[in-house]
């Protein structure tokens, strides 16, 4: 999935409850707002950089170590992917 299906898929799945479709460009902003784009870097990015852990729920965290950023899966998402989930 690049980054324009995951933006339709945001867009189609976000505001479900009746409240209608989030627009692409809204979704855009909100996935751009969280991981950043190459000219002004995202939350996570920018908190990874000033030292601290971004953790998601049972989705997983990403954490730094030695300059580099990376992304533990948890507990929730491990048991998805392999098709664990009750």
């Amino acid at each position: 999935m690049d980054k324009a299906q995951l933006i339709e898929t945001i867009a189609g799945e976000a505001g479900g409850d009746g409240e209608g479709r989030l627009s692409p460009e809204a979704a855009e902003r909100v996935l751009d707002a969280v991981f950043g784009t190459v000219e002004h870097p995202g939350a996570i990015a920018r908190a990874l950089r000033s030292g601290e852990a971004v953790v998601l729920g049972s989705f997983g965290s990403f954490h730094t170590a030695d300059g580099t950023a990376s992304f533990r899966p948890g507990k929730a998402l491990t048991e998805f992917l392999r098709d664990q989930v009750r």
